[in-house]
């Protein structure tokens, strides 16, 4: 399962450089969290997850195989590129193909590095991207929901839920509101809704860039983009690229120091996967073996048989039951055969649902 995450915001936010520190210092853990490109501006990185090396220890596993996530590093974005300026037509393009996006917002102040507006307001950025996002989405509606009224109108059973759904996303729109905050009444137009990718139905993750004293606390700037981001449902993240940079390249115990120095437990690109991870409502499974502890990534509510497709169709499409041990229980009681002693390994069918840390064995027919 491919899930990726749009980093945008505007031109000198510090955009590209945390997309740079990511990217590289996945690579530099590569032993861990294994990095690859697949484009120029695509990285895939691993989900850090104590959980996997713990579940490892205790199995004896020779390899550790993190879950990943896609982050892609999208055109700066300039007011117009609804109407195509700048290079408009590329970043909504690109956008409209990741499944979250990631709002890159400047919270510092540095002289050397020029602001396009030359100054300092998070917000007023934040809503200037929203702002091209929505008249995108804007004039995409204006267009399709005339046409399903005159179809639903003529008795059209499925334009009569597109025109319901894409209305009322419409409505908001029209008041300045993204339409993630429309409502679909029932799995129909749910389908339909996810259908229309819409890009501002898209689920934000806001990322402030502090300067490095500000990383640990945060500063006056960033604490107006986690007000906005509590008022809209959303999530915020504190990170300070130039500490990031910093990372990229020191070893393991060397990053401890120089992140205890800053007054910090773990990078903020850590908390940025992690956010992307929560914000595509994605849950953790394992595999567990003396050949290879991984995990795997389903969607909140999956069940049995979409957890084994996970791994190959055919399990899927063969499914029997999955051997089942709570996380907590694996490692509580030294493993596998200490779970199946204690009562603790479940024999769970088709119906169930997947619960976060799962660790999982697939029983199927090929």
């Amino acid at each position: 399962m491919g899930f990726r995450c749009g980093i945008v915001g505007l031109p000198n936010v510090g955009k590209s450089t945390l997309f740079n520190a990511l990217t590289e210092t996945q690579a530099a853990q590569a032993a861990n969290y294994p990095f690859c490109t697949i484009e120029p501006n695509v990285g895939q990185v691993g989900v850090p997850d104590p959980r996997l090396d713990e579940l490892a220890r205790i199995a004896g596993s020779q390899k550790i195989i993190p879950t990943q996530l896609g982050f892609v590093d999208i055109a700066g974005l300039v007011r117009g590129a609804s109407k195509g300026e700048g290079l408009g037509n590329q970043f909504l393009g690109n956008i409209r193909e990741v499944d979250a996006i990631v709002h890159v917002l400047r919270c510092f102040e540095n002289d050397d590095i020029q602001h396009v507006d030359n100054r300092i307001d998070p917000i007023s950025d934040a809503e200037t991207v929203e702002t091209e996002l929505m008249l995108s989405d804007l004039e995409s509606l204006e267009k399709r929901v005339p046409a399903a009224q005159k179809k639903a109108a003529q008795g059209d059973k499925e334009a009569k839920i597109t025109a319901s759904v894409l209305g009322q996303a419409l409505d908001l729109l029209r008041e300045g509101k993204p339409a993630r905050l429309t409502v679909p009444k029932d799995e129909e137009e749910q389908r339909v809704f996810a259908q229309a990718q819409l890009i501002t139905a898209k689920p934000v993750l806001y990322v402030c860039n502090v300067e490095e004293e500000c990383a640990a606390t945060g500063n006056a700037f960033s604490e107006r983009v986690f007000e906005k981001a509590r008022s809209e449902g959303a999530n915020a993240v504190i990170v300070s690229a130039a500490i990031e940079s910093e990372l990229v390249g020191m070893e393991p115990d060397e990053r401890l120091v120089f992140l205890e120095e800053m007054g910090l437990h773990e990078t903020g690109l850590a908390r940025i996967i992690r956010s992307g991870y929560d914000l595509l409502h994605l849950i953790t499974f394992f595999t567990v073996g003396p050949k290879e502890a991984r995990a795997w990534t389903v969607h909140k509510g999956a069940k049995g048989p979409d957890a084994a497709g996970e791994i190959h169709s055919d399990m899927q499409r063969g499914f029997i039951r999955a051997e089942t041990i709570a996380y907590a229980d694996y490692v509580a009681l030294g493993g596998e055969n200490g779970a199946k002693e204690a009562g603790k390994l479940r024999q769970e069918g088709k119906e169930y649902v997947v619960q976060d840390g799962d660790v999982l064995h697939f029983k199927f027919n090929v």
